[in-house]
């Protein structure tokens, strides 16, 4: 469970809006918005983008996912990834070629599940002595887990059920959240792993409204792929020059790219040139003049990778 590089994969952003009716591959989908679903990929742990793919808006869900699976697990290894590497992805990517995929490539994971027939037998048959409480619920409600085989894996389900209130009797009875997993952890321990790959929503709203992907502009659908790759690069950068320059903070909580661009990026100064010398002329007042300068310092003091 402390796999030494950890990816949180999810399926298509909820949505990449464009506006006009000459936009190559926008669509309707089943947000009802007019644009792209591209696919992302992101680390875990320090919010980079790993991975982005332009879809067209009305691709289905798991529109590309095993090949999307099989570029981003290439590019991690290409980049020095030795280590395990656990991805956590969406009912999106849920395939039995998917999971092959990721068995052949020894990636770990765990992946959401759609409710079926066959999810739902095999729910039905766990015993009411297995569910283990958890605490997870913030309004009195009751929160349970427990696990079971299918096909093979280890389908671990969460049951929630509403505390005693008005809307309660709308939900009177358990609702379930499904997921397939390879790893060995216990059932409380990688159900408590899985929820953390909502963290990938942050990445995705830094992306749209840091990165520029709220919307994209070109009415070439390569051209937008190409706003995508760029926006991503972006995006990254800012959290590069966060960790490298010493601006995460102490308790490493996600600083969203918003703080970066303002503080360190969009700063009010300009650079000018005395006799050869480049000085970057700031306000003597500006907040965060002290921690600029560490991280510019932090930034100085790298030595150019060698080999």
């Amino acid at each position: 469970m402390d796999p030494s590089y950890t990816d949180s994969l999810t399926p298509p952003l909820d949505d990449c809006e464009v506006h006009g009716h000459k936009k190559a591959g926008a669509s309707y989908g089943y947000t009802k918005v007019l644009g792209y679903h591209p696919l992302l990929a992101t680390r875990a742990d320090t919010g980079e983008i790993l991975h982005a793919r332009m879809r067209k808006g009305s691709a289905n869900t798991a529109r590309g996912a095993n090949r999307f699976v099989e570029e981003l697990i290439a590019r991690v290894r290409s980049c020095g990834a030795t280590g395990g590497i656990v991805v956590r992805v969406d009912s999106g990517f849920w395939s039995n070629k998917t999971i092959a995929t990721l068995g052949r490539l020894g990636v770990r994971f765990t992946m959401t599940v759609r409710s079926n027939v066959a999810i739902n037998a095999a729910i039905a048959g766990i015993a009411e002595d297995a569910w283990t409480d958890i605490d997870y619920t913030d309004n009195g409600g009751a929160a349970q887990v427990a696990e079971c085989a299918y096909k093979g894996l280890r389908l671990v389900v969460r049951r929630t059920r509403l505390a005693e209130t008005a809307q309660s009797a709308l939900f009177p009875t358990w609702r379930h959240h499904s997921f397939l997993t390879n790893l060995a952890a216990g059932t409380v321990a990688v159900d408590r792993f899985h929820r953390h790959h909502t963290v990938v929503e942050l990445a995705i709203r830094d992306l749209k409204d840091n990165a520029g992907l709220d919307h994209v502009p070109s009415g070439v659908f390569a051209a937008n792929g190409a706003w995508l790759a760029c926006a991503v690069l972006a995006h990254n950068l800012i959290r590069w020059t966060a960790a490298l320059g010493d601006l995460v903070p102490d308790d490493h909580t996600y600083t969203v790219g918003r703080t970066h661009r303002i503080r360190h990026v969009a700063m009010p100064a300009r650079l000018v040139n005395r006799a050869g010398t480049l000085t970057l002329r700031a306000p003597a007042r500006w907040p965060w003049k002290a921690e600029f300068t560490i991280a510019l310092e932090h930034l100085r003091a790298l030595q150019p990778a060698t080999g």
